[in-house]
């Protein structure tokens, strides 16, 4: 079994309305995760600079980022980005490109951990009902033209208020959707609005939110998580 998470940094902006890298770095250690995928990971304007500056990564955490190469100092597609421990080998990676009134993105990438070879899927969905569903449908279209099939995870910040409607439909007919709990907002979590998502070849184990006072204050989403494995 690996462990997965998902979490929405809202740009290292915190409860306190600061900006605080470290905070975010001090949660992914508590969280504990082997994959992560982290929305909101870039700031909104100008160079679209990443939050968790590089040489952060590099020194002080498990973990490394697949740097998608859009802007030359962010570190993902849209503020989607995923975060792999140091030992897991990175055997592909793009971009997915989304419709959208709003810039939102996904990104992807083929890892070797060790239970197997597994697909990730990262993604922040669109405010609209309407736009959500032609997003998923454009990932998993995305997902059947792949020349070659794994095990995918998909997870990240869906923005669906719905348990069993809308894009959640749409996904639960390929994809089985852990029972984290609600994640949003981090003071008093009420939303389901971040998910995590496997295909029928991985089985969910244990899974959750992850609720601390560090993780309370660092943004307005908490971590959700999961352990898989193969069937």
């Amino acid at each position: 079994m690996i462990k997965v998470a998902s979490y929405n940094i809202r740009k290292g902006i915190g409860a306190d309305r600061r900006r605080n890298p470290d905070r975010i770095l001090d949660v992914l250690r508590e969280v504990d995760a082997d994959i992560v995928a982290l929305q909101e990971a870039d700031r909104r304007f100008g160079e679209r600079e990443g939050v968790i500056p590089l040489h952060m990564l590099d020194e002080h955490s498990e973990w490394k980022p697949i740097v998608y190469g859009m802007k030359a100092r962010s570190l993902g597609w849209h503020g989607n980005t995923l975060l792999v421990r140091k030992t897991i080998d990175v055997l592909d990676f793009e971009a997915i490109h989304l419709p959208s009134l709003e810039p939102r993105g996904a990104v992807m990438a083929d890892l070797r951990t060790s239970a197997g070879v597994i697909r990730v899927v990262g993604m922040h969905l669109d405010l609209s009902g309407l736009w959500r569903r032609r997003q998923a449908a454009t990932i998993l279209a995305h997902l059947a033209s792949c020349t070659h099939r794994h095990p995918t995870v998909l997870m990240g910040d869906l923005n669906e208020w719905t348990r069993a409607a809308g894009c959640l439909r749409d996904f639960s007919g390929d994809y089985t959707i852990a029972d984290t709990g609600p994640s949003f907002h981090a003071r008093r979590p009420m939303g389901r609005l971040d998910r995590i998502m496997v295909s029928p070849e991985l089985k969910i184990g244990a899974c959750g939110v992850h609720a601390t006072a560090e993780s309370r204050k660092a943004s307005d989403h908490l971590p959700i998580w999961a352990t898989i494995g193969n069937r």
